[in-house]
C-alpha cells in the first residue's frame, strides 16, 4: 500500500459545500499566493476547503498529499468531468469560467483506454524531438538557439544597452516559434503565429484566436497527403484513426505547455537568477543551467495549481474525508513550500530540485516535459551568455503577475540590460530605414523582415 495514501474513510457529499466558505481568488492571492497557501495550511492542514469562482473544491497543499493524488496508484482520482458529482447533478453553472477547460476531450482529461491510446500517440510524435540522438531533436535545438540569437540581435539594433520587456521581446516569441515549428505551420504564416501568442496570453481575442488555430491546424492535417517532419504527423503515424479535429485539440496542449508554461518558466527563471534564491545563481555560475531551471520551477512553478481530479470513491486525504465525486485541486506551488519538504530548496543540494512537480507526476505527467525543459534551458543559457549586465526594471515585489487560479506568469518582465558585443555580419549591418509611420522598412536589408521580428513588433504594438 502506498504510504502516502491515508486509509479509507466515509464522507458526506455535503461536507465540502458546507466547509468551503473562503474564496481562493482574492486581491491578496493575485498579488502573492504564497501567504494565502500558508494561512490555509495553518488553519486546515494539508487539505483545505475553498471556493474557486464560487465552486467548492478541496485544495491540496501538502507535498506528500499532492504527490499521492498525482501518482494515483490506487486509481482513486479521475480527470473526467463525468466523474464530477456537482457537475453531473447540475450544480455547476453553465457559464462557470473554467468549465470549458474541463469539458475538453484532449489527453489531459481522459482516463483508461482512451487516455492510454492518446499517450501512445504523444510518445511516438514527441520521440524524434525529445531524443537527442535523433536529427530532428538536434535541428530543433539549433533552431531555438538561432531564434534566441535573432531576438537578442533585435534588442541590439538600438544599441548595446537599454530597456526591454523580456516577456514580449524574448520569452513569448521564442516559445511561440517552438510551437509553430512543432505544430507544422509555415513559419511565414504571421497570423497563425500571432494567434498562438493570443491564446498563450489568454487575453482579449483568445477565444476567437483559439477557434482559428483549431480550424487552421485541422485543415493543415487534413490537407497533408504525406507525413511531414512535425508532431501531428508523428502522432498520426502511430494512431492513424485519429481525426484532424482530434489532432487539433491535442495541439492546443502544445500551445499550453510550450507557449504558456514554457514562456512563463523562462521569465520566472530570469527573475529567480536576478533576484531570487542563491541556488539558482550558483547553478548558472557553474554551468548547470538545467539545475537553475529546476530551481526556478521549484520556487516559482508556472502552473501553480493543477486542473481538478475527482474522487471515484469515498476516501480520505491528509486527514480530511473526501466524498465520491468531490473535486480536488493539487497545488504545486503550495506543495513546494510545504515545511515538511523545505530541505528541497537547500542551495547546497545538487539533486533536490529534481523533486519538483511543475510538470506533474504519475499517468498524467506532461508528455513533453523533457522537450519543454530543454527549450527553456536553451533560452535561459543563451540569454545569460549574451548579457553583460541584467537587472530588473521594477522592484521584484512590483512585477506585474497575471491573475489566474492555475498559472503564475508575468504579464511583462521589464529589465535594464547591456549586451556583450557580438561582431557578426547581422549585428554590423546598417539599421533598417524607417517608413513615414516610424516602422522599419520591411524591404530593408534586401528582403522582408523575418517572421520572429514581425512577431515581436506585433506583440509590442498590442501591449502598448
Amino acid at each position: 500500500m502506498d504510504p502516502h495514501i491515508p486509509p479509507y474513510a466515509p464522507a458526506s457529499p455535503g461536507a465540502l459545500a458546507s466547509s468551503a466558505v473562503e474564496p481562493l481568488l482574492t486581491r491578496e492571492f493575485d498579488a502573492d499566493p504564497a501567504p494565502v497557501y500558508e494561512r490555509l495550511r495553518e488553519k486546515y492542514g494539508p487539505v483545505a476547503p475553498v471556493l474557486l469562482l464560487g465552486v467548492p473544491v478541496w485544495l491540496v497543499l501538502g507535498y506528500d498529499e499532492v504527490l499521492s493524488v498525482l501518482r494515483n496508484q490506487r486509481g482513486l482520482w479521475s480527470k473526467r468531468v463525468a466523474d464530477w458529482r456537482d457537475h453531473a447533478q447540475g450544480r455547476v453553472p453553465a457559464d462557470w469560467p473554467l468549465l470549458p477547460v474541463y469539458q475538453s476531450t484532449g489527453t489531459p482529461f481522459q482516463e483508461g483506454a482512451a487516455h492510454a491510446e492518446l499517450r501512445e500517440a504523444w510518445a511516438a510524435g514527441l520521440q524524434p524531438f525529445q531524443s537527442r540522438a535523433r536529427p530532428q531533436a538536434r535541428r530543433l535545438e539549433d533552431e531555438i538557439r538561432g531564434h534566441a540569437d535573432e531576438l537578442l540581435d533585435l534588442l541590439a539594433e538600438g544599441g548595446p544597452d537599454g530597456f526591454a520587456d523580456l516577456s514580449a521581446q524574448y520569452a513569448r516569441p521564442l516559445a511561440v516559434m517552438a510551437c509553430n515549428r512543432l505544430i507544422g505551420f509555415d513559419a511565414t504564416t504571421d497570423e497563425a503565429v500571432v494567434d498562438i501568442w493570443r491564446v498563450v496570453d489568454a487575453g482579449p481575442g483568445a477565444d476567437a484566436a483559439l477557434a482559428r488555430l483549431t480550424g487552421g491546424i485541422g485543415r493543415v492535417v487534413a490537407a497533408r497527403h504525406r507525413p511531414g517532419d512535425d508532431l501531428p504527423s508523428g502522432m498520426l503515424a502511430a494512431r492513424p484513426e485519429l481525426t484532424a479535429e482530434q489532432i487539433a485539440t491535442e495541439m492546443v496542449n502544445v500551445i499550453s505547455t510550450l507557449g504558456d508554461m514554457g514562456s512563463s518558466l523562462i521569465c520566472n527563471t530570469i527573475v529567480e537568477v536576478v533576484a531570487g534564491d542563491a541556488g539558482a545563481r550558483v547553478g548558472l555560475a557553474t554551468g548547470m543551467v538545467g539545475e537553475t531551471v529546476n530551481r526556478a520551477a521549484m520556487a516559482k512553478p508556472p502552473n501553480t495549481n493543477m486542473t481538478f481530479r475527482f474522487a471515484r470513491a469515498d476516501t480520505a486525504l491528509g486527514g480530511v474525508a473526501i466524498a465520491a465525486g468531490d473535486p480536488v485541486m493539487a497545488s504545486v506551488a503550495a506543495a513546494h513550500a510545504d515545511p515538511r519538504f523545505a530541505d528541497a530548496l537547500d542551495p547546497h543540494s545538487v539533486n533536490s530540485s529534481r523533486a519538483h512537480l511543475a510538470w506533474g507526476a504519475g499517468p498524467h505527467r506532461c508528455p513533453a516535459d523533457e522537450l519543454a525543459t530543454r527549450i527553456v534551458t536553451i533560452a535561459v543559457e543563451r540569454l545569460f551568455e549574451r548579457m553583460a549586465e541584467l537587472e530588473l526594471g521594477l522592484p521584484v515585489d512590483q512585477l506585474p503577475w497575471r491573475s489566474s487560479p492555475l498559472m503564475r506568469g508575468l504579464r511583462s518582465l521589464p529589465v535594464r540590460y547591456r549586451l556583450h558585443e557580438r561582431p557578426t555580419a547581422a549585428a554590423q549591418a546598417a539599421p533598417p530605414q524607417a517608413t513615414e509611420s516610424g516602422e522599419p522598412d520591411e524591404d530593408a536589408r534586401g528582403g522582408r523582415q523575418s517572421p520572429i521580428a514581425r512577431l515581436v513588433r506585433a506583440l509590442l504594438r498590442q501591449g502598448s
